[in-house]
C-alpha cells in the first residue's frame, strides 16, 4: 500500500507516524512545499510548542472548539490529550503541564517535538519530498495521481491524506491549496474566516497603554448574540487588544463582519468578579485611610498607573482630585468605566490569525475514520477541516487526534 500525505504539519506528521508504527510495510510519500517538516508546529506557543491541553476530560475539551466539537468526538476519544501526552513522552520528549493547563516540552523547544517525526521517518525510510509543491490530485481508477509542480512525472498512490492546513500563517505554507484539491475530487467548502486574532480598535488610546496586561478580565461583544463572554488574560497593544480572552472571543465572532463604518462593540470588565457598585464600596472604604491622597494614587493600587490615568481622563475626572472630595457620582463613573471599558473593533490584523475558521464540511467526512464520504481512500486531518479551537493547545490536539485516526484507519486496511 502506497499512501500520499500532502502537507507535513502536525496532522500529516501524526498520520504518517501512526500508519508506519502499525504498518511498517506501508510506503508513505510525504509532500511538503517548505524546506523542512513541521514549520507551524515549530512556531506554535511562541516557539515552545503548546503540544496539547492539560484538561483530561474529553467532553470538557470538546467545549473549547467553536466549530467542529461534535465531529471531533470520536477522534478525540481515540487519541485524547492524556494519550497524546503519553505518546510524546514515550518517544523521548518529556512534557510538563503549566499552571494555565497548557502542555509544553520540558525543554521549551518545539524542535524536540518535530524531532520525534524526523527520527520515525528516518527509521522507516519515508520518502519525504521537501520543497515540492503539489499542483493537483486526480482519480486514476482505484488509485490517485498526484501532479507535481516542475516535475512531469506524477506519483501514483493508493490513498491520499490531505493535511495542508488552512490559510493561517501563510508564510509557513498554509495557503489553502488543499481546498482546491478537495474540491476537484467532489468536495465542498464552507465560508472561510480568520480566527484567534487580535482586535484593532477605532479608539487610539490603547497605544497609550500598549504593553499593559491584565491576568483576568471578561470581554464580550454585546451585539453578537452567539458569542458568550470570555474570561482570561488580555494585553493592550498599539492598535487594540490581544491575548487569550480576545482570541477566544474572536473565534466566536469569526464570521461577523465589522469595519470602520460598522464596528464591533466590545466591553471589557477589568474586575470580572465585582460589580461597579462593589468597586464603589471598595474605593470609598479606602478613602478614610488617606483622605488627602489623589484619586490617581488610590486607583493605581488596583490597576496599572497608566491605566488609572486613562480612567480619569475618559471619565473627565481630574486625576489630582483629593479622594476626600470625590463625590459618589464620580466614584460611580470611574467604577462603571473600569467594569465596562468600551472599545470598537474595526479590523482583524491581516496575517495575525492563528487558525482558519471554516474548511471542508464535516458532513462530507466520516468522523469515525476521517475518510471522505464522497471519494473512497481520500482522508482529511487537521485544519483543512471545518474545525477550529481556542488557544491553549486545542488546535494541535485536534490535528494530532484526526491525524492519528486517519493513520490508524489506513493501517487497519488490508
Amino acid at each position: 500500500m502506497t499512501v500520499g500525505i500532502i502537507g507535513a504539519g502536525a496532522a500529516g506528521l501524526m498520520a504518517a507516524a501512526t500508519l508506519l508504527e502499525h504498518r511498517p510495510d506501508a510506503r508513505v510519500v510525504v509532500f511538503e512545499k517548505n524546506d523542512g517538516i513541521g514549520k507551524k508546529v515549530l512556531i506554535s506557543g511562541g516557539g515552545r510548542c503548546n503540544v496539547t491541553t492539560g484538561i483530561q476530560d474529553v467532553r470538557t475539551v470538546l467545549t473549547y472548539y467553536p466549530r467542529g466539537g461534535k465531529f471531533l468526538a470520536k477522534a478525540m476519544h481515540r487519541f485524547p490529550p492524556a494519550q497524546v501526552y503519553a505518546w510524546f513522552e514515550a518517544h523521548g520528549v518529556p512534557l510538563k503541564i503549566e499552571e494555565d493547563l497548557r502542555v509544553f516540552p520540558v525543554s521549551n523547544d518545539g524542535h524536540d517535538v518535530v524531532g520525534v517525526f524526523t527520527r520515525i521517518f528516518r527509521t522507516h525510510q519515508v520518502d519525504v519530498r521537501l520543497k515540492q509543491s503539489v499542483e493537483g490530485v486526480e482519480r486514476d481508477g482505484d488509485r490517485f495521481r498526484i501532479r507535481l509542480k516542475n516535475n512531469p512525472t506524477p506519483v501514483l498512490v493508493d490513498a491520499v491524506i490531505l493535511t495542508t492546513g488552512g490559510q493561517a500563517y501563510r508564510h509557513t505554507g498554509s495557503t489553502g491549496d488543499g481546498y482546491a484539491f478537495a474540491q476537484s475530487l467532489g468536495h465542498g467548502l464552507t465560508p472561510l474566516a480568520p480566527s484567534l486574532n487580535a482586535f484593532f480598535t477605532k479608539e487610539s488610546w490603547p497605544k497609550e497603554v500598549a504593553g499593559v496586561s491584565f491576568a483576568r478580565v471578561t470581554i464580550q461583544a454585546p451585539d453578537a448574540p452567539t458569542a458568550p463572554a470570555h474570561t482570561g488574560p488580555i494585553l493592550f497593544t498599539h492598535k487594540g487588544v490581544t491575548g487569550p480572552a480576545v482570541f477566544a472571543l474572536s473565534g466566536k465572532v469569526a464570521f461577523v463582519l465589522y469595519d470602520a463604518t460598522h464596528p464591533l462593540r466590545l466591553v471589557i470588565n477589568l474586575f470580572p468578579d465585582q460589580t461597579a457598585e462593589d468597586l464603589v464600596r471598595l474605593f470609598r472604604t479606602e478613602v478614610a485611610d488617606a483622605p488627602k491622597r489623589s484619586i490617581l494614587t488610590l486607583l493605581a493600587h488596583h490597576v496599572p498607573r497608566s491605566f488609572a490615568e486613562l480612567a480619569c481622563r475618559e471619565t473627565h475626572i481630574a486625576s489630582d482630585h483629593r479622594v476626600a472630595d470625590v463625590s459618589l457620582h464620580m466614584w460611580r463613573a470611574i467604577a462603571s468605566w473600569l467594569t465596562a471599558v468600551p472599545l470598537q473593533a474595526i479590523q482583524r490584523g491581516a496575517g495575525d490569525e492563528f487558525v482558519t475558521a471554516g474548511g471542508i464540511p464535516t458532513t462530507e467526512v466520516n468522523p469515525s475514520t476521517m475518510e471522505s464520504r464522497l471519494c473512497p481512500n481520500l482522508f482529511f486531518a487537521g485544519e483543512i477541516l471545518d474545525v477550529d479551537g481556542f488557544t491553549g493547545g486545542f488546535n494541535l490536539q485536534a490535528s494530532w487526534a484526526t491525524g492519528f485516526l486517519a493513520g490508524t484507519t489506513l493501517a487497519e486496511r488490508t
